[in-house]
């Protein structure tokens, strides 16, 4: 399981490496041309079973850390699916996909502050 480090707080958010890999290329591509956008996900039930959502944008910094030295295999129509879903008016929202959902849940996605005392 890799995490993306989002903000100079350092949140992080923990997704399963091939998933991870996606999201960077998806992030990858949006900033590259400038493009803000919504992103969501859904936590595991184990932590609240809520919904966290973070803005994205070039002048916020993002570190993508992976578990694995393997690069994961990038699906191209699964790719598509995401961007189109980064580019519309609600963002890009995880758990809401049948292809994404098993990756996601089966995870601890609860965001993780660097200054939080729990951490």
């Amino acid at each position: 399981m890799g995490s993306l480090i989002y903000g100079t707080t350092g949140i992080q958010i923990d997704f399963d490496d091939r998933l991870l890999a996606h999201l960077e290329a998806i992030f990858n591509a949006k900033l590259r041309r400038h493009e803000s956008f919504l992103f969501s996900w859904r936590d595991d039930p184990s932590v609240g079973d809520g919904r966290g959502s973070v803005w994205i944008d070039s002048g916020i910094p993002l570190y993508f850390r992976f578990n694995g030295s393997r690069i994961p295999a990038l699906d191209k129509e699964w790719l598509e699916e995401l961007m189109l879903a980064a580019s519309s008016t609600r963002g890009l929202a995880l758990g809401d996909d049948s292809r994404v959902d098993s990756a996601v849940k089966a995870q601890d996605n609860s965001a993780k502050r660097k200054d939080h005392p729990a951490r």
